[in-house]
């Protein structure tokens, strides 16, 4: 069954809107949600019940006297008790009905069962028949948050029917939100309840009237209506969204969104779920008629689905489309979203087993920058497959096998590119052999591995070729024509050894122990010229730590860079004696070149040099509470720092929390990070976060915002100002959230935008 946050809102509403399934949020002694409570409020009386597989289902029956028996009439006083398997009844005074199983109790009458306790001045029914009827009853719900009184109290099995009634989470004695109704009613066993005349109070103030509701009061999915949310930005002017939700199977859902944009109209969201035994997914859309200020339809589709097809087979698709390249920055929610300039689709067949590994699967591309070209847009795959194989030969060896054969396609002309038009094949096929001999005190990987590139080119994509004008050629003058099925083969060996030491000693004034390890690699790959080969996806890997140690400086088959060099890298850690918990790491590594390495991309050639940039790492806990991270890359050859980030936490009590980053490019970025979210007293929280590029002297993203809350009310205002657009146009925002806690939420969510924004934020 599909489970999920938005089922315990659903609701069936005439003329209003809806309140969430009384007691439906968990309670827990460790949620924070309600810290503020003192705990649950309960009635020191409450003790555990016969258990529900009593084999003994009989009426017991304890008092401190029992009168005589008069037509079948018995009277118990002092301190009465009747217990059945799952509920209890106690009072002051009980007359009993032997016959029947009438009951009639008076005198500070207390009812338990495994999710309501109650007090009331009198209480009749049957126990036979598992009917009581309660008079000016005060109640609390046992498995969550949540109490009230009613005038009466009517229980007939799972069905209870409450009259004249208050409900609330909030403590009884501060009352700061209570429902009022005329009657409700609750049906344990479907999992619904009825209300009828409801009044939403929050402090003395009604806020909200429905003449009738219908909600979940557990974990089962029922139709209706969602709490609104509203916002507004200055782009988009006030933003209301009115979701509605569908129940459509047990294993099928739906949510529709309207949504009401001040400045462009109204957008209509909806999405669909599905779960099988094997399968699930979600298609969601977006679709807004003749945008006010674009003047043209907007819109987008997704589809996600995941299947396992059997214990070794499973597909997986990520589907996505958007109406044009200025969706993300009119519609997207952050920073992210909004700075996505390629958008991907795929769909594969992936499998695994015991030493391998396959996957087919089509990928396709759509631009969504205004400033990029439609003729930069990668080659579709259609379809790519990819085989891996890894076994074992005998205790030592190991042996394998890559390959990958891909299909691709692009219909852009006129791109400033010779290989921008037409189809072509290419596949790529690495086996190898490896010695993997490792022991506790280090290991040594001697690797020999044959690599062959081939390519199958259409005779569109050779045209391409011819029609691409010299001025429009980003090679310059045109080359040679290319042959029709070109090809790479080479030999790709590498030797990887590390010694591995560790001793006792002392650091921040405690017993540690500090490991060491050294750590050569060495790879060898001869040159071949590959400026006839054709480009479909392969870029320059961004150089880091992982770069050190692989056999390739690019990402696809394209290009095999040619290598005859070492890594020498050194990595050391300290870990407490008693705990094992790290407080420091250290590594530094660099490449040095035996042969300056010759291939590049479009014909150019990468910087002829003895060494690569030093690559050094340090994470350090400082406290329990406080740690930082560094990363540095120095380039020796222009005595210049290339990449540098920076990044302390701080980790306080009731999720008081700091960042502070650093992130710098040589030539592309250098920007300060700071956020924050620290708790003012029990009740207030300051939250705030600014991203600022030093480079652009700009603003990328500033917001703040102030959040209270009590026991059961929690209120939440929050400002932001950021870069919508590549364009460095800016925007402002304004969040404002109010939340009756275990009941509902009026206004925009800010817990999942907070949750990207801030790094470790929870609410």
């Amino acid at each position: 069954m599909l489970v999920s946050n938005r089922s315990r809102l659903a609701a069936c509403i005439v003329l209003a809107l809806c309140t969430a399934p009384l007691g439906a949020q968990p309670l827990s002694a460790d949620d924070p949600t309600w810290r503020l409570c003192g705990g649950n409020p309960g009635f020191g009386w409450m003790a555990p019940l016969r258990p529900l597989d009593d084999a003994d289902q009989a009426i017991q029956l304890e008092a401190g006297a029992v009168s005589g028996s008069i037509k079948g009439v018995s009277r118990w006083e002092g301190g009465v008790t009747a217990s059945q398997p799952g509920r209890r009844i106690a009072a002051e005074q009980l007359d009993y009905t032997h016959g029947s199983g009438d009951y009639r109790a008076t005198g500070d009458v207390r009812y338990q069962d495994a999710q309501l306790a109650l007090q009331a001045q009198s209480a009749a029914g049957n126990l036979g028949r598992r009917q009581s009827e309660l008079d000016a009853v005060d109640y609390r719900l046992i498995a969550a948050r949540g109490n009230g009184s009613a005038e009466r109290i009517r229980l007939e099995g799972e069905l209870a029917v409450l009259f004249g009634l208050e409900y609330s989470t909030c403590n009884p004695d501060d009352r700061a939100w209570a429902l009022h109704a005329r009657q409700l009613e609750l049906d344990r066993a479907q999992g619904f309840g009825v209300a009828r005349d409801a009044t939403l109070r929050v402090g003395q103030v009604p806020v909200l009237w429905v003449p009738w509701i219908s909600f979940p009061i557990d974990e089962r999915r029922r139709t209706g209506l969602l709490f609104p949310s509203l916002g507004y930005a200055d782009e988009t002017g006030i933003d209301v969204r009115v979701p509605w939700y569908l129940n459509l199977a047990p294993n099928m859902d739906a949510t529709l969104t309207p949504r009401i944009l001040g400045r462009r109209g109204v957008m209509l969201g909806a999405e669909y779920r599905y779960l099988t035994e094997r399968h699930g997914g979600i298609i969601e859309g977006n679709w807004l008629p003749d945008d006010d200020l674009s003047g043209r339809d907007r819109g987008s589709l997704r589809l996600r689905h995941t299947g396992v097809l059997s214990s070794f087979w499973r597909v997986d698709a990520d589907l996505n489309h958007v109406s044009d390249d200025r969706y993300f920055e009119d519609f997207g929610d952050s920073l992210t979203a909004r700075a996505t300039s390629l958008l991907e689709s795929r769909a594969g067949l992936y499998g695994r087993g015991p030493g391998w590994q396959a996957s087919v699967l089509t990928r396709d591309f759509q631009i969504t920058d205004p400033l990029v070209p439609d003729s930069a847009e990668p080659y579709r795959q259609l379809p790519r497959a990819r085989f891996a194989l890894d076994r074992s030969l005998g205790s030592l060896w190991r042996y394998g096998f890559d390959a990958e054969a891909v299909h691709f396609d692009h219909d852009e002309a006129g791109a400033p590119s010779f290989y921008q038009r037409g189809a072509a094949q290419r596949y790529d096929l690495q086996p190898w052999i490896e010695l993997d001999f490792e022991r506790a005190a280090g290991y040594v990987r001697p690797r020999l591995a044959y690599r062959y590139t081939g390519y199958q080119l259409s005779d569109d994509f050779l045209r391409g070729i011819e029609e691409c004008p010299i001025i429009d050629c980003a090679f310059g003058p045109p080359r040679l024509w290319p042959n029709r099925s070109p090809s790479r083969a080479l030999p790709i060996s590498s030797f990887d050894a590390a010694l591995n030491f560790e001793r006792s000693t002392r650091l921040f004034g405690e017993s540690m122990l500090q490991t060491l390890q050294p750590r050569l690699y060495y790879l060898h790959v001869p040159f071949e010229n590959q400026d006839d080969l054709p480009l479909f996806d392969t870029q320059p890997l961004t150089f880091g730590w992982d770069q050190l140690f692989r056999s390739n400086a690019f990402s696809g088959a394209d290009r095999q860079t040619d290598a005859n060099q070492v890594t020498l890298a050194l990595s050391s850690r300290w870990f407490e004696q008693d705990s094992g918990r790290e407080r420091l790491g250290l590594a530094i590594g660099q490449i040095r070149y035996l042969d300056p390495p010759r291939v590049g991309l479009e014909r150019t050639l990468p910087p002829r040099r003895s060494e690569s940039a030093y690559v050094a790492m340090a994470d350090v806990a400082i406290t329990r509470s406080l740690s930082l991270g560094i990363g540095q890359q120095w380039d020796p050859e222009i005595d210049r720092t290339t990449v540098s980030g920076a990044r302390l936490q701080w980790r306080g009590e009731r999720g008081a929390l700091g960042n502070l980053g650093y992130r710098y490019r040589r030539a592309e970025l250098e920007q300060v990070d700071a956020s924050f979210a620290l708790p003012l007293g029990e009740a207030w929280r300051w939250i705030g976060r600014w991203n600022y590029s030093l480079r652009d002297e700009g603003t990328l993203e500033a917001f703040a915002g102030i959040e209270w809350q009590s026991c059961c009310v929690a209120v939440r205002v929050l400002g932001r100002h950021y870069v919508r657009n590549r364009e460095s146009d800016k925007n402002n925002a304004l969040y404002v959230e109010l939340e009756l806690k275990g009941l509902a939420s009026f206004g925009r969510n800010t817990g999942q935008f907070l949750e990207r924004a801030i790094l470790g934020y929870s609410r």
